[in-house]
C-alpha cells in the first residue's frame, strides 16, 4: 500500500503510471452483481442479518462446493464474513489460544504472520524456496518440529501470493493428512481459487472435516471493496465464530451479500477475466527475463509473478522506488513477504488491463537495457 500511495502521487503529479504493485482486478463487479445489490437498495431496509450471514447465501456457498468441487457440504458450517481478512481474524482467534505455535511460511502473504502475532500467537517462520515450488512439504514441517518443537497451526494458500505457486490435490491431501495426524489445525486459504492456468485448484476440504477454509469474494469474483467473503468451518467451532462475529462487527455488510448471491452466475463473465489474466501472464514471462528478471517462481495461479532482482541491481526497495521514478513502473518490493530474504525479490501483478502489461514490459525492457549500455 505504500507503492500504491507512492506511485498514486507519481500520478497526480502527471507521471503516466502503469500499476503492477496492487492484487486487484481491473474490472468492476459484474453486472448481475450490481444489479442484485441495486434492486435490494431499493426494497430493503439494509438491516442487520444474522452474525454468520444470510442463510440464503451460505446454502447457495454450499451448492457452490457441490457443483465445482464435488464436495457435499452442510450450509450451516459456512460463516460469511467482512472479506478474508476477516474471515482470518475469526479463524485465528476461534482456533488459537495466545502463545500457540502457527507455522507459516515465507514469501507469502504479510498479513498471515501480522494478525496473528497481534493475537499473541507465536508465528513459526518456515522458509520455502523452488526446490518444493514455494510450498510446505511433510518433510519439511517433520524437520520443523524437529529443530522448534509442536506445531499448534499451518497456514497454507494455494495459490499462494506472492508467488502464484499451488499445491496439487496429492500434495494438499498428504499436507492435510500430516496435520490430522499431528494435532495441528490446518488453515487453507482459497481465495485465489479459480484463477489458475493449466491445473484447476482443490479444496482442503476434500480430505478432511477439520480443516479451516477461508475463500472471497474479491479475487475471481472481482469484487474487492465489497469486502465479503466466507469461512468454512469444522462443526465444533461454528457457535465460537458466530460469538467471534457478533462482539466484533454484528454481521456481515447486508447489501454486499445480497451482491454475492449472484456471483455464482457470472462464470462466463469472471471466466473471461481469467483468460486476460492469462494473456497478461505471457506478456510478462516473456518479457520479464529480457529486463533481467530471469528466475521467477512457478506461478499456476493468482495473478502475480514473484522474481528474484539482477545481481547487479540494487535491494528490491530501491529497485522499485527507481522502476516508479525512472519508468513510472509500480512493482512491489518482496520485503513484506520475506523480510529475511525479500530484499532480493519484487512481485508483479498482472490484473490490470492487457494494453497496460504491455507498456509496462516495453518500460521495463527499456529500462534494461538503458542501464545495460550506461
Amino acid at each position: 500500500m505504500d507503492v500504491l500511495r507512492a506511485a498514486n502521487d507519481r500520478a497526480a503529479a502527471g507521471g503516466r503510471v502503469v500499476h503492477l504493485e496492487v492484487g486487484q482486478p481491473s474490472t468492476p463487479a459484474p453486472e448481475p452483481v450490481r444489479q442484485a445489490a441495486a434492486q435490494a437498495l431499493a426494497v430493503d431496509r439494509i438491516g442487520y442479518t444474522d452474525a454468520l450471514g444470510l442463510e440464503t447465501v451460505r446454502r447457495r456457498i454450499a451448492r457452490h462446493y457441490q457443483e465445482y468441487y464435488r464436495v457435499d457440504l452442510d450450509w450451516r458450517r459456512v460463516a460469511i464474513t467482512c472479506g478474508s481478512s476477516g474471515g482470518f481474524v475469526l479463524a485465528f482467534l476461534a482456533a488459537f489460544d495466545a502463545g500457540d505455535r502457527v507455522v507459516v511460511g515465507v514469501p507469502g502473504y504479510p498479513a498471515y504472520r501480522n494478525i496473528l502475532s497481534a493475537l499473541d500467537v507465536d508465528v513459526v517462520i518456515l522458509e520455502l524456496d523452488a526446490a518444493t515450488h514455494f510450498q510446505p512439504t511433510p518433510a519439511l514441517l517433520d524437520e520443523l518440529v524437529r529443530r522448534t518443537g509442536r506445531i499448534d497451526g499451518l497456514v497454507v494458500a494455494s495459490p499462494a501470493n506472492p508467488t502464484g505457486s499451488m499445491l496439487d490435490a496429492d500434495s494438499l491431501g498428504l499436507l492435510t493428512a500430516w496435520c490430522e495426524d499431528h494435532g495441528t489445525r490446518l488453515i487453507s486459504d482459497e481465495i485465489y481459487h479459480r484463477i489458475t492456468f493449466g491445473t484447476r485448484a482443490e479444496t482442503a476440504l476434500r480430505f478432511g472435516r477439520d480443516a479451516i477454509i477461508v475463500n472471497s469474494f474479491s479475487k475471481y469474483y472481482s469484487m474487492t471493496g465489497w469486502r465479503i467473503g466466507w469461512l468454512i468451518l469444522p462443526e465444533r467451532l461454528q457457535r465460537t465464530v458466530e460469538c467471534l462475529a457478533q462482539n466484533l462487527y454484528i454481521s456481515p455488510p447486508t447489501l454486499s451479500q445480497y451482491g454475492a448471491a449472484r456471483a455464482f452466475d457470472c462464470s462466463d463473465i469472471l471466466d473471461g477475466h481469467v483468460a486476460r489474466y492469462a494473456a497478461n501472464r505471457d506478456i510478462l514471462l516473456d518479457a520479464l527475463p529480457r529486463a533481467g528478471f530471469r528466475r521467477i517462481a512457478p506461478a499456476n495461479g493468482a495473478f502475480y509473478l514473484y522474481a528474484e532482482v539482477a545481481a547487479e541491481d540494487p535491494d528490491s526497495d530501491t529497485l522499485s522506488r527507481r522502476l516508479l521514478e525512472e519508468r513510472d513502473v509500480a512493482i512491489t518490493p518482496g520485503l513484506d513477504f520475506d523480510p529475511d530474504r525479500g530484499h532480493r525479490y519484487v512481485r508483479f501483478s498482472y490484473a490490470g488491463e492487457t494494453a497496460e502489461m504491455r507498456e509496462a514490459a516495453a518500460r521495463l525492457i527499456d529500462w534494461r537495457e538503458r542501464h545495460n549500455s550506461v
